[in-house]
């Protein structure tokens, strides 16, 4: 008997600023823009993009726009929904190996 799979959406697990932060933590490690850009996505839907939209000042459809699959944020848009998520972008020096 074949075993049935649901569709898990991680949005519904960033229920904190912490979890957020951890999940766009994780995504930046991987150095993929495009899998960092899908993981901002996915926590804006978290805290509610209509919310993130009106304390960004952009409008819900450019968000999901440049969040989507095709899309490519600008720096500028990627500050404004992380400073909406109450994260922030750090740098360091890597640890030496």
């Amino acid at each position: 008997m074949a075993e049935k799979l649901t569709k898990y959406d991680p949005a519904e697990d960033l229920t904190s600023k912490e979890a957020v932060a951890i999940f766009m933590a994780e995504a930046l490690k991987t150095n993929d823009p495009a899998y960092i850009a899908h993981a901002l996505g996915v926590a804006a839907r978290a805290s509610g993009m209509s919310q993130i939209a009106k304390e960004t000042g952009l409008s819900r459809e450019q968000l999901y726009r440049s969040f989507s699959a095709k899309g490519n944020p600008t720096l500028k848009t990627t500050l404004a929904v992380m400073k909406a998520l109450g994260i922030e972008l750090t740098a360091s020096v890597p640890k030496a190996a």
